[in-house]
């Protein structure tokens, strides 16, 4: 089946969901602008395309999903919570997580390639969304120095992570934990992690059909909650006792 091409508009429309390849593939084309960014994360869709490629958009079916009050928190973690290891932030250094997040990983032969989708027209795309209050960062440090994080997409009180990283052990599950307690207290009841992993699947992520899961977006999205810079938060204590 031939995917659509979008028009050059901003707010040209996206086909129907429904029309995805079985790998997820919805449609080409258009731009990273604010305005089609919002509107495909606000229909489950969202860009993932390698430098110099078409922009690509995307809509899998099932989608992996966190529920923010669901995060399996093993006993090393706990422990790890425990001891504050980490000093964690909110939007302290957005740039800085992204470009984390694009880098090699040398513990994993194919991560070079398949980070290439994080490349400067992302990373720019995303600060306007940053800088217009829609994307978000959760920055870990250790004796200052940035170790661990996460960044994602915030509308109305829907959370979509996009990418995160980790040079110190436990660090961008440390950065999860406290995004997930933070937006649990903030009425946020999703994290969308897009596609299926064993390791997130090992923290709590769990599968939703993409007709169940784009219902509860466009009803999440819908909330009344004005974009803001979320660099004033403190973020949340997170129960770390056994259960």
């Amino acid at each position: 089946m031939a995917i659509s091409w979008l028009g050059s508009a901003a707010d040209s429309p996206f086909p129907p969901v429904e029309q995805a390849t079985q790998h997820g593939l919805l449609a080409a084309g258009g731009d990273l602008s604010i305005t089609r960014l919002l509107n495909a994360y606000r229909l489950g869709i969202f860009p993932w395309f390698n430098d110099y490629d078409p922009i690509l958009w995307w809509s899998p079916d099932p989608r992996m999903v966190f529920h923010t009050d669901a995060l399996h928190l093993s006993k090393s973690l706990r422990k790890v919570i425990r001891q504050k290891r980490f000093n964690v932030t909110f939007d302290h250094d957005f740039l800085a997580v992204m470009q984390a997040c694009a880098a090699p990983r040398d513990n994993n032969a194919s991560a070079e390639a398949h980070e290439t989708w994080i490349h400067n027209e992302m990373i720019s795309a995303y600060m306007q969304l940053h800088q217009a209050g829609y994307a978000h960062s959760v920055e870990c440090w250790q004796n200052d120095e940035l170790v661990g994080g996460i960044y994602g997409v915030a509308i109305g009180k829907m959370f979509f992570g996009e990418s995160m990283f980790s040079f110190s052990s436990n660090a961008s599950k440390v950065a999860l934990a406290t995004l997930a307690e933070q937006l649990k207290l903030w009425g946020y009841p999703l994290i969308d992690c897009q596609v299926y992993s064993a390791h997130l699947a090992r923290l709590g992520a769990v599968l939703l059909p993409r007709r169940e899961f784009v219902q509860q977006v466009q009803r999440l999205c819908a909330v009344d909650d004005r974009p803001a810079s979320w660099r004033d938060a403190q973020p949340g204590a997170i129960d770390s006792n056994e259960s």
